[in-house]
Formats: C-alpha cells, structure tokens, sequence
C-alpha cells in the first residue's frame, strides 16, 4: 500500500498565546538546527511558532509562491519525496499545512488551490494518491507508481483535513464546494471500514474527523468507529516500511482538548510527550522518522519534523 507522511499537522504551529509554556528541550539547538538544515519555509513556519510573529506569517504565503503552478496546484518538490513539477494532491496537502500555520492570515491562492483540486477530483468523489509523473527522479516509489484512476481515501482524507483547518479562518475555502464534496467521500469510505486500516490512512482519517467535527456533528460517531482500531498506546506499526517505523499518538492527535483527545489513553499521550521530548538529537533537530528518496529530501524532512516536535510540544505547555 502506498505510504506518505508529513506526521504533525500545521494547527500546532499556531501560537499558544496567553499560555505559559516551559520547554524542556533544547531550543536554541533546535534553532540552530534550523538555520543550518531547514528550507526556507519551515524555517518561516518556526518562526512564527516560536516568535509570534505576523512577518514571519506573510512570509510563508509569499514562500508557497516558488512552488505553484499557472493551473493553480502545487509541486516543485514542496512534498519533499515529490520532486516533480507537476500540481499534485500531495501538494496541494502541503500548500494547505502552510496556509494553515499563516492562521489568522489567508491567502489569495486558496480558491484556485480548490479550483486546481476540484478539477483532478474523481467522480466518486475522492482523489488520486498522485497524478502522472513526467519525470520520477528522486522521486518516492510510492508517489511515482500510484494509480491516476484510482480514489486514495489517505491523500482525500489528508487534504480535507488541512482545508477545514484554514477553513476555521477562511470563509471562501468553508464555503467551497470542493471540501464538501471531499469531506462525503471520506466519511462514506470511513462508514464502511471494518478492518484496522494502513497506519497512515487511519492517522489522516482521524485527523479529518477530528477537525470536520466542529462543523459535521456525524464526524463524532465516525471518530468512535475508527478509535477501536487505535491501539492503547498509540502507536501505529507502518507495515511495509522502514525498519521499526511507526506513527506515534502526538502525530495524529497532537492537540489538548479535541474530540480525538478524549478518546485516548491519558497515560499513553503523557508517554508520547516524554517520548518526543526525548526525541531531539544532538544536532538540536528531530528525525523524520521514515525513510527518504533523495540527499535533499532527507534535510528538508528533519526541518519539517523539528518544526512538528516542538508545535506539538509547545500545545501540551512541555
């Protein structure tokens, strides 16, 4: 089955204003790291976490500009294992996290984003894992190889799961047709699983389940069926990949005080933290955590999950 990751989603990148938070990390490392490895973009995004700041906000929208397309998706590398040109689901998942983390900011290419996606959109309602690759150099197998004709309720579920965040925002992505529409395929996919799912289709099921629950009230119930698959700590084996890789509970439910929350092991999220904490290397980054298909897709996956570990870590006050 195919994989992606991308684990921490972009909501925890907002500031946690009015709230004492204690790192118990390293942070100047941690800023260290960053300067040294991180692309452009995430760099940005660690600053607007951890500075609180509006600049740092703007800059992240003028940032996705290097990475859209004249049809309105996004490519160029911005999935770091996607390096292709070409407008891709996967994409536009990444262009919307980074939307997400310029919050309350929005952005002018929103609408095109969901025109681009409602363009690509199968009749059933869902995405393909990715369209056609013109050229699949450095690219990961699983992208390179995915059927265009095929419904993925992993990358539909993803993507949803970033736009109902920018939603919560942004009145003209809530009231595009194109996240209604995504949002029915994956709760009709979801209705009818019966068997413990891929470790990431169940990670980014959840997600979209937890965040469409403010605004879909059946997404409670869907949110009930799908936890009984959730282990009692958390962690999900990815089988199929690398060795000993697993999806933790902080990267699908890194947020206090959502619906998904509550349905978990309060001792298992404590372990997470002290899990994560202990995660930082001595370079003062995190790793990602899975395996990756090119020397730069490497870097840009530890800036991306430093950013992840300490949003995640700063919304539980760690």
């Amino acid at each position: 089955m195919a994989s992606a990751r991308w684990p921490i989603r972009p909501r925890q990148l907002r500031p946690r204003l009015g709230r004492l938070t204690v790192m118990s990390i390293n942070l100047d490392r941690a800023t260290a790291f960053m300067t040294s490895h991180a692309r452009i973009l995430d760099r940005r995004r660690f600053e607007a976490i951890i500075g609180n700041s509006d600049a740092a906000r703007h800059a992240i929208i003028r940032g996705l500009d290097s990475y859209r397309n004249a049809d309105g998706g996004y490519g160029w590398g911005l999935e770091p294992d996607l390096r292709a040109p070409e407008s891709q689901p996967g994409g536009a998942l990444h262009a919307f996290e980074a939307l997400a983390a310029a919050d309350p900011l929005t952005s002018p290419h929103a609408v095109a984003l969901l025109d681009w996606l409602n363009s690509v959109t199968l009749p059933d309602g869902g995405l393909p894992f990715a369209r056609p690759i013109s050229n699949p150099v450095a690219c990961a197998p699983f992208w390179a190889s995915a059927n265009p004709a095929e419904s993925s309720l992993q990358i539909t579920a993803a993507v949803a799961a970033e736009a109902h965040r920018v939603a919560c925002f942004d009145d003209e992505v809530r009231d595009h047709p194109w996240l209604t529409t995504a949002t029915r395929y994956c709760f009709e996919s979801i209705r009818r699983t019966d068997e413990a799912p891929f470790a990431y289709v169940l990670s980014f099921a959840l997600q979209l389940l937890d965040i469409a629950s403010d605004t879909y009230p059946e997404a409670h119930e869907l949110l009930g069926h799908l936890s009984r698959f959730v282990p009692r700590d958390g962690a999900l084996p990815v089988i199929g990949g690398a060795e000993g890789e697993r999806l933790h509970l902080l990267h699908y439910a890194p947020e206090p005080g959502r619906p998904l929350r509550s349905l978990l092991d309060p001792h298992a999220v404590s372990d997470d933290l002290d899990r994560l904490e202990r995660a930082q290397l001595p370079d003062g980054g995190w790793p990602a955590g899975f395996a990756s298909y090119s020397d730069a897709a490497v870097l840009e996956w530890r800036g991306h999950a430093t950013v992840s570990a300490v949003a995640a870590l700063r919304m539980n006050n760690r």
